[in-house]
Parts: C-alpha cells; structure tokens; sequence
C-alpha cells in the first residue's frame, strides 16, 4: 500500500527453537574450537620453523665470527710480515749507510752513484712501511665488520625467537577466546537465545529481486505461522473472495509454500500484498523465518496469529523491529472465535425463536467482550515477557474486511476499519516522506 524505504538498514536476530539451533549452535562452537586449535598448531609449527631459523642464524653468526677471527689472524700474520720487512728495511738502510760511508771514500762519481742507490733504498722501505700499516688498518676493519655482521645476526636471532614466543602467546590466547565462545553458545543455547543473523548486501539485493521490488510501490508482507489465516486475509485487503479468479489459494493445511506477489484489485493503488509461507512448519523453521523468507526487504510486515501469539510471532517483531519496519498485530476470524466463546457460555445454535434470539444477543455480547479483552491481554502480556513494547493488537473478521474493502457496510465491526486506516495512513506517510527526500 504505498512508497517504497529509503534505505535499508541490515541486522536481526532469530526466534527460537532450542532443539534445532542446540545441534548447529554446538556445531558451531565445536568447528570454533577446531579453528582455534588448528590456529594454536599453525603457530606451534610456525614457532617451531622460527627456532630452527633461529638456530641457522646462530650457526651463520658462529661462522661469522669465526672468519672475523680468521681475518684477525690473517691480519697479525701480515702484520709479522710487515714487521720483518720493514726490518730488511733498516737493514738496508744500514747497508745504504755503510754504502754512504764507503761512497765518501771513493770518487765524487761513485758517492753520487750510492748515495742515489741509498735514496732509492729508503724510498723502497718507506713504501713498504706505508703498505703494511694500510694492510693492517684494512684487515682491523675487516675484521670489525665481520664482527658487526655477526652482531646483527644474533640480535636477529633473538628477535625472531622473541616473536615466536609473541606468536605462541597469541595463539594461546586465541584458544583462551574459543573456549570463552564455546562456553558462551553453550550457555546461550541452555537459554534458549537464537543467533542474531544479518544479511548480507547480496542477500538483500536477491531479496528485493525475489520479490520484484519496485520503488514506486508500497510492499506488504503478511507472515505468520500456518494456519492463521493469511492467504484469506490477502484476498480480503484485496477485496477479493476465495472462489475468484486471480485469489490466493486458502485451505485447512498451509497452502502457501512460496512467498506470493498479489498486485491489489485496485490498479490505481500502488499496494502489492506478499501472501508469506507459513512458520512452524516442516518446510520453514520458525526461529529462522524471518530471515528464510526475506522479510527484511518489505515495507510492513502484518503479524498474523489465530489463536495464540506464538514466539515466532515475536520474532517477527523483534527482527522487525532491528530493521525499522514497521509491524502491525492481527487476530483474524474473530467471528468463529466469537462463536466458540459464546459456546462455551452455553449457547445452542438449535433454538431459533425469540428468547433463543435475545439470549443469543445477549450472549454474542459478552463473548465478544470477552474474546476482545482476553486477546489484548494475552498480545500485552507476551510482549511484555519478550522484552518489547506495547503495540496495540487489531482483532478482525476477514469477511467483515472484505464487506469494507468492497465499501459495503458491514453490521458488526471490531478493528476492522481502524486496520485499514491505519495501514493506508502507513502507505501514505511513507510514500510522503519517501518524495520530500
């Protein structure tokens, strides 16, 4: 009846069925505590390939530190030979004086002669002095590098035995959050508190497409569990009785096995009416109807219940709720429930004169009283138990529905005229706030 949602928004939780979701919850847990378990093995062997990269690093440092040691030796054995030339050095040198001493006794041409041989001479040594201490200083920094390698190498060493260590502590504690988690879903499943189930942009999108959702039209689902009366009530918003052609099929059993489009009678109201398959069935689980059947996507959801209000009815609610969507209670066949009442107090339906009639006037009265009173209480009272607000209940006849939809005037009505406005104003409203975005 009217205007599509602006957005979406996407979370909500399931009802309850302890006995199914006992079993998938524990799977649950116990596939948890297997990822836990295999993620605190992964990091033992991840451990384990560090320790042992570990103790490589260890063995390169060792030989490191063993070529830095090589190097140094190297070093003292150039450094001895640099010594011993450097004493042939002032040994010729000595010699190259002795020649110089020689020289001055011998011609001017001669001492010329060794005196040039004894420059050479010290030139030579003077080289070779030179070199042995750059030799020395490259095999002291030499061996100071290889020892700056192999201190690098054991810091490395200790850092990845200090991240493995870090990474068995964050498995350990991953497994501490698993145990925590399995204890939890066993303590929520005693409780009987179902998973909270969001769907995904994908789902939401395969939803609408599902449904064949428009923007321009306004989507009401009415949901339930079997038996309550939907596809009857479908018909009768659509102002359509079950033998005619184009009405949802009704019967005793849940004939409604798919979710159903129903464009309204009316071609001019931009209302499209979703005859829901029924909950509590083999065929759907009730504490996962609400997401099974994508009630997320619609634009109102009618909770429907026939003779009592049922935890899926309150799942309904509550998921509902989650989504903003705004929900509407109804009690429907208020007219045999009348009756069965009025039964109940004594009435025959045998007796047909005017005392008979009177009484059964009078009767139809209280039973009505009655019946509308107790349902209120009753819808009042679980909603209070479940945690959620007070929301009025609509008790309403589908023939009655159908005698206003079909702007006849009925003799007798309870919400009937009070649902379909509300639910037009519904439409209106939020088509209204949907233009002026």
């Amino acid at each position: 009846m009217g205007g599509a949602i602006s957005r979406w928004f996407g979370f909500g939780p399931e009802g309850h069925n302890p006995t199914v979701h006992e079993i998938e919850g524990r799977q649950r847990a116990e596939q948890a505590q297997r990822e836990a378990e295999r993620a605190a093995q992964d990091a033992q062997n991840l451990l384990a390939s560090i320790r042992q990269e570990a103790e490589l690093d260890r063995e390169r440092a060792r030989a490191r530190q063993a070529e830095a040691d090589a190097a140094a030796a190297r070093a003292e054995v150039e450094t001895e030979r640099m010594k011993a030339q450097m004493l042939e050095a002032a040994m010729a040198a000595k010699r190259a004086e002795e020649l110089a001493q020689a020289a001055s006794k011998a011609s001017q041409e001669e001492a010329a002669m060794f005196a040039r041989e004894a420059e050479e001479e010290r030139q030579r040594s003077r080289k070779i002095q030179e070199d042995a201490e750059r030799a020395m200083t490259a095999a002291r920094e030499e061996a100071e590098q290889a020892q700056k390698v192999a201190d690098e190498q054991r810091a490395a060493a200790e850092a990845g035995k200090a991240q493995a260590e870090e990474i068995a502590r964050a498995a350990a504690e991953e497994a501490r959050k698993a145990n925590e988690a399995k204890a939890e879903a066993e303590r929520r499943l005693k409780e009987g508190i179902q998973p909270v189930v969001t769907p995904t942009l994908e789902e939401l999108a395969a939803a609408k497409q599902r449904i064949q959702y428009r923007e321009d039209r306004f989507h009401f689902a009415v949901a339930g569990i079997s038996g309550s009366g939907k596809s009857s009530l479908v018909n009768a918003f659509r102002g359509l009785r079950s033998r005619d052609a184009g009405a949802a099929a009704v019967g005793v059993t849940e004939t409604t096995l798919s979710t159903t489009r129903y464009a309204d009678a009316n071609s001019d109201n931009p209302y499209v009416w979703y005859d829901i398959p029924g909950a509590g069935t083999i065929k759907c689980r009730d504490w996962q109807y609400f997401n099974e059947q994508g009630l997320y996507v619609f634009d109102c959801i009618v909770v429907l219940f026939d003779n009592r209000f049922t935890m899926t009815d309150i799942a309904i609610l509550t998921n509902a709720r989650r989504f903003k969507i705004p929900t509407y209670i109804v009690r429907s066949k208020a007219d045999q429930h009348i009756r069965n009442v009025m039964m109940d107090m004594g009435y025959d339906s045998e007796g047909d004169d005017e005392e008979d009639i009177e009484r059964r006037n009078q009767l139809h009265k209280a039973a009505r009283k009655q019946f509308i009173e107790r349902t209120r209480k009753s819808v009042k009272s679980n909603l209070e138990d479940a945690n959620l607000p007070d929301q009025r209940v609509y008790i309403v006849s589908n023939v009655t529905l159908l005698s206003l939809v079909l702007n006849k005037v009925p003799k007798k009505t309870i919400d009937e005229v009070d649902l379909l406005n509300d639910l037009l104003n519904e439409a209106y409203t939020r088509r209204a706030r949907r233009a002026a975005q």
